[in-house]
């Protein structure tokens, strides 16, 4: 079997998982969180060196406030487990989105685990955090304009590689496949421009349920596509 560079998973079921359970949504983010650690153990170990994962997006915000303010705590009690996370799997983890509306704690321990984590090469693992992929491209274009306008750069210079050297994703290679979990068929504003070419894999099984086994389903199914690129075949 051939395991793709880079998988992209989008998280979901979650709250739908917990509420079949007849528990707390939050309970259910918790649970996601600790099977995303159980993930990243399956990834190192399968030998994956890319994954990027969408655990909160730029409209997350609109959800209830107290859901919103149990997210806050599990993200900052995963960032600082992150640490021992990344010295056990020899990984790198880098932090996509929009961090500035974040609280500074948070700030800080992104900045401190995106520092501590940055000498390793063994999986690079990427959290997109108050991420939405038309913002990313956004911000990226205003960043264009603003180098144009300041002469770093000439308009004739724009092309697609230089582009995507605006994006949050700068230096990672696009990923060759796409999991989303819970059954939802869409990509949610998640990396429209990195997924223009990825293979797209579905499932029923909420995220909290997700494991190595369910992983390979989707690598298998990887390896059965025919991939081309503008009719070359991969």
């Amino acid at each position: 079997m051939v395991f793709p560079n880079h998988i992209a998973i989008i998280l979901d079921g979650n709250g739908r998982w917990a509420k079949k359970k007849g528990l707390p949504r939050i309970y259910g983010h918790m649970k996601g969180c600790s099977n995303l650690e159980s993930i990243c153990d399956d990834f190192r170990e399968l030998g994956i060196k890319y994954l990027t994962v969408y655990a909160f997006s730029t409209e997350n915000w609109r959800r209830s406030k107290d859901e919103v303010e149990g997210l806050m705590r599990i993200f900052r009690n995963y960032l600082k487990r992150c640490i021992k996370i990344s010295d056990r799997n020899n990984m790198c983890i880098k932090v996509i989105g929009d961090v500035s509306a974040f609280a500074p704690d948070i700030r800080e321990s992104i900045r401190v685990l995106e520092e501590h984590s940055a000498k390793y090469d063994g999986l690079y693992f990427q959290i997109a955090l108050n991420y939405g992929s038309r913002d990313e491209i956004i911000r990226g274009m205003k960043n264009v304009v603003h180098d144009v306008q300041d002469g770093k750069i000439s308009p004739d210079d724009i092309n697609e590689e230089m582009f995507s050297g605006y994006l949050d994703t700068v230096g990672i290679p696009d990923p060759d496949l796409l999991i989303r979990t819970s059954g939802e068929m869409r990509l949610s504003n998640y990396l429209l421009w990195q997924l223009a070419y990825s293979e797209f894999y579905f499932t029923d099984t909420a995220w909290p349920d997700f494991d190595k086994n369910e992983l390979l389903k989707a690598v298998e199914v990887y390896n059965n596509r025919d991939r081309r690129y503008g009719g070359v075949k991969a």
